[in-house]
């Protein structure tokens, strides 16, 4: 949670909280010298979490966009490829050759639009001297411009020729890793044929349906988290709510923007996501004062008689930094609990066994 606060309020939040929790139990425990910490209510924000999805902003399939036959496949699946990396090569044979008569109707028409050129202008040089009809100029001028414009062809030509034959080298449009081929070596590829499929893992985002009854709260906030395999969260900023609800099952899609090049996360992957929407009244106690003892977490609280120790069980919420934890059941507002749980847990096994004598004592 304390991704979700800024820093200046993260440290004034952290004062506050070890101010009111060391001051009240400065006092330290009448016979084993113990300090102790009151049990305080403070506003942290509200957090509501939901599972999410990671998806790959770049994944896509390759398709052929010209005939021709597989000639060669460079990379296989689970293969990693830099962009403009050669994944498939068609054969060209047919491509070169329209190139070549392509190139060849291109020099045709630089030939004939010179040939009309120089006509035009013998033709102009006579009308002006009076000697040739003015029919004659426009029919210069006419097949000028017809001229001019099969050149112009002939180039567009030439160039749809060229980019033909550039779509027989089949190339990554960036980098990732191969998830799928869909041909292989000889078949024959048509435009749209699928050729392979793949994926980055440079730039992911989290994916999550989220509760309309939620939604005002989170798009007013903008604030989330991911949690990462291992434990740690990392905070999100690049928030993306779909305008529309699924009629269905009434949920929000929204799309959280990872950093890039996160470690550990791939496609596919189920992971936790927590949004900030409110405020809410939460206990506090410092996390020195939590002990864990295998699968049971608790702390040891002093009596109201302020005379015993007593081990109670709790449920921690979040943590609110490294030297505050919330805590949701076990303990209630001005408990006192002991910040060393070692020397708290030696002083109970200590008490227990006063009280056994005693009472053995009073037995006898």
């Amino acid at each position: 949670m304390n991704h979700l606060l800024s820093h200046p309020m993260r440290a004034l939040l952290f004062l506050s909280l070890l101010s009111c929790l060391l001051t009240a139990g400065s006092a330290a425990f009448a016979r084993e010298d113990l300090a102790t910490a009151t049990v305080e209510e403070v506003s942290v924000p509200r957090v509501f979490r939901l599972d999410g999805v990671v998806e790959a902003v770049n994944q896509s399939t390759i398709s052929a966009q010209t005939n021709g036959q597989v000639e060669a496949i460079y990379y296989d699946v689970d293969d990693v490829v830099e962009a403009g990396a050669l994944l498939v090569k068609l054969k060209d044979a047919e491509q070169k050759a329209a190139l070549k008569r392509a190139e060849a109707d291109r020099r045709a028409a630089t030939a004939v639009l010179a040939d009309a050129r120089s006509n035009y202008e013998r033709i102009k040089g006579l009308f002006a001297k009076k000697l040739v009809a003015r029919s004659e100029l426009d029919k210069a001028q006419a097949s000028l411009d017809t001229a001019r414009a099969k050149l112009d062809a002939a180039r567009a030509a030439l160039e749809q020729a060229r980019e033909q034959l550039s779509y027989t080298r089949v190339t990554a449009p960036y980098k990732g890793i191969v998830t799928q081929r869909h041909v292989q070596v000889g078949e024959v590829a048509h435009p749209g044929t699928p050729l392979m499929s793949g994926i980055s893992l440079e730039q992911l985002r989290v994916t999550v349906d989220v509760p309309q009854s939620l939604i005002i709260a989170i798009r007013s906030k903008g604030k989330a988290r991911v949690q990462l395999p291992g434990g740690r969260w990392i905070a999100v900023t690049d928030m993306t709510i779909f305008p529309f609800a699924d009629p269905a099952s009434n949920t929000f899609k929204l799309r959280l923007m990872l950093p890039g090049n996160v470690e550990h996360l791939f496609p596919g992957m189920l992971v936790k996501t927590a949004f900030e929407t409110g405020i809410a009244p939460a206990l506090v106690v410092p996390a020195s004062a939590v002990a864990y003892r295998s699968e049971v977490t608790g702390v040891y609280v002093l009596d109201e008689d302020e005379e015993h120790i007593r081990f109670r069980y709790v449920r921690l919420g979040d943590a609110l930094g490294e030297e505050i934890v919330t805590v949701l059941s076990g303990l209630q507002e001005g408990d006192k609990v002991f910040l060393d749980p070692i020397k708290a847990g030696v002083a109970l096994k200590r008490q227990r066994r006063q009280a056994r004598e005693q009472g053995n004592h009073e037995h006898e």
